[in-house]
């Protein structure tokens, strides 16, 4: 069976609808995202951290990893920037603690990409810990599929739309015209590298209908899925990224009727008077695949 194609370098495929960015420095939200149905948290040690708490923060994450309270939920860290004075220490502990990944902001080029797997490395990170790396500037995006084949370590790209904003000069608005063309550009590094791609966040926790129509738009548009900024948010694009279950009653009849065809020494088969085709019976797989994933969430 095919896998889905967020499954990277052989691993298994792990869903990431809901992507929750969580101040390490906040133990309470800690304590409280071990009951959200989020698929990952980005344990943070950067935008969201004061100065001051910034060490405090990185042992709250690495105990967070280390605890196993966080049941299926995939966990990682988000570490202060290269060149930043944290980003060394950070890494550091986040290697040994050993997350699923970690999380690097405003990743710029392949070089970066092979600087960071070193150091990680050398700092001990066990095999599984892999690195997603931040999508956040005009010469990232530009670069995206360098960065997306630099190591095959790197299992993710996760785009910062709002440093992106920035850096462009752009305005916020409803579809997102202003950052359209970097949105996909990413995508399309991401699928030519085989790699996850996890769309930016909605910033306007109060707008629940603009944040399902942005969510809506990164689903159509093929990302894995959506990094969040409050709880909130997570059901909602739960729902939007996984599987309806028309889609998966229609992926389980496209491949019975491909393969009633090949018994009858057909090669292409027709359903409702549609013709189908192997890819769409790979769509199909994938289909079934993602949904069996989510439900061994549950």
């Amino acid at each position: 069976m095919p896998e889905p194609t967020n499954a990277v370098n052989g691993a298994a495929y792990r869903p990431r609808r809901s992507v929750l960015y969580l101040p390490s420095s906040n133990e309470r939200a800690l304590e409280k995202a071990k009951t959200l149905p989020v698929d990952a948290l980005i344990l943070d040690l950067e935008d969201a951290v004061a100065p001051d708490a910034k060490d405090a923060a990185r042992e709250n994450a690495c105990a967070a990893v280390q605890s196993g309270d966080f049941g299926r939920r995939e966990l990682t860290i988000r570490v202060n920037g290269l060149g930043s004075q944290w980003h060394e220490a950070d890494v550091a502990a986040a290697s040994t603690a050993g997350p699923d990944a970690i999380v690097v902001p405003k990743v710029g080029s392949a070089d970066e990409v092979r600087r960071l797997v070193a150091a990680m490395e050398g700092a001990g990170a066990p095999e599984h810990t892999r690195l997603w790396a931040m999508v956040e500037t005009p010469l990232a995006v530009l670069h995206a599929e360098e960065i997306a084949r630099a190591s095959d370590r790197l299992a993710c790209l996760v785009l910062g739309t709002n440093d992106l904003y920035k850096e462009l000069g752009a305005t916020f608005a409803a579809g997102r015209a202003a950052i359209a063309t970097s949105l996909q550009l990413v995508l399309l590094a991401a699928r030519a590298a085989g790699v996850a791609v996890v769309d930016g966040v909605y910033n306007d926790v109060k707008d629940a209908d603009g944040f399902l129509a942005e969510a809506r738009q990164g689903r159509e548009m093929g990302f894995d899925g959506k990094t969040l900024i409050h709880p909130g948010q997570v059901e909602p694009c739960n729902e939007v990224f996984a599987p309806s279950a028309a889609q998966v009653e229609e992926a389980r009849a496209v491949i019975a009727a491909f393969e009633a065809a090949q018994a009858e020494g057909r090669g292409v088969a027709t359903l409702g008077g549609r013709l189908i085709e192997n890819l769409h019976v790979d769509s199909a797989h994938k289909v079934l695949a993602t949904a069996e994933a989510i439900a061994a969430l549950s």
